[in-house]
């Protein structure tokens, strides 16, 4: 009972993937340089990408709209995310079991600060979707003190996402609660993170799906009314577009985050 009551705070991450049974399948030191360059040309052409972006919606009045303020906001969090493969490719491998506690919390903390972001302000873009498309517009009505306090607080759900391990619901007290993913993160908290993802992606799936539903609508009727404006007529596809454009935002934000742990998970694990 006594290994139940101890904490292990000082101990390396060996200690803890030896007490997960996680077994050493290692990098040899080609692959991983192979790995750490072409992931850093990728994370470079991600940081550089989504620089521009923000850059662009700042400097141009013309993007000056809750929309473009929102997917400034989604590229800071893919900047990021960026910045946190970065660190992780260059903290894997052998370096994982080196590894103190309070550097491994930092290095998932980014990851899943990163994706949180990303998650949060995709479902906060399908709200501002749905509020333009309802109103038959292409851009809300949403002042910028809203769109700046949206922002804020999708930054303190994305960190606090991130802190919660270090806060204390991890396993460092409790070895027998431990997951084989990440082996000082107790598996109650891997399944909270994951439900909630998973509940933060049914929502969007829901509110796109209305939005897609009542466009379709509306331009079956103006189809049948001649009688309205071209530009009018040329809303619909203008907001299927941009609904199209953040629904690839977000499988490309899935995909890239799964292809980062699935990848470091088959070496040293993750």
């Amino acid at each position: 009972m006594a290994r139940y009551n101890v904490c292990y705070h000082g101990k390396p991450m060996g200690f803890f993937y030896n007490n997960s049974n996680i077994t050493s399948d290692e990098w040899d030191q080609t692959q991983l340089i192979l790995v750490q360059v072409a992931g850093s040309i990728c994370c470079c052409f991600i940081l550089v990408a989504n620089a521009m972006i923000i850059a662009a919606v700042v400097t141009n009045r013309r993007f000056h709209y809750p929309f473009y303020y929102l997917l400034a906001n989604l590229a800071a969090s893919d900047f990021l995310a960026g910045i946190a493969y970065v660190y992780l490719m260059f903290n894997t491998g052998k370096i994982s079991r080196d590894l103190t506690v309070q550097g491994y919390f930092f290095r998932q903390g980014l990851l899943d600060a990163s994706l949180s972001a990303s998650l949060t302000n995709l479902l906060v873009i399908a709200l501002e979707r749905y509020i333009s498309i309802m109103n038959w517009k292409v851009h809300s009505n949403l002042t910028k003190r809203r769109v700046t306090l949206l922002i804020a607080l999708v930054w303190g759900i994305s960190i606090f996402m991130g802190a919660v391990p270090s806060l204390g619901w991890n396993c460092i007290c409790s070895l027998d609660l431990c997951s084989k993913l990440a082996p000082i993160f107790s598996r109650s908290y891997l399944i909270f993170w994951s439900l909630s993802n998973l509940v933060l992606f049914l929502i969007m799936v829901g509110v796109y799906l209305r939005i897609y539903i009542y466009v379709m609508r509306k331009t079956v009727v103006l189809k049948e009314h001649t009688s309205g404006s071209i530009n009018r007529k040329r809303t619909p596809v203008k907001l299927i577009k941009t609904v199209m454009t953040v629904l690839g935002k977000f499988w490309r934000c899935s995909f890239r985050y799964g292809l980062a742990k699935g990848i470091l998970t088959n070496r040293y694990a993750f």
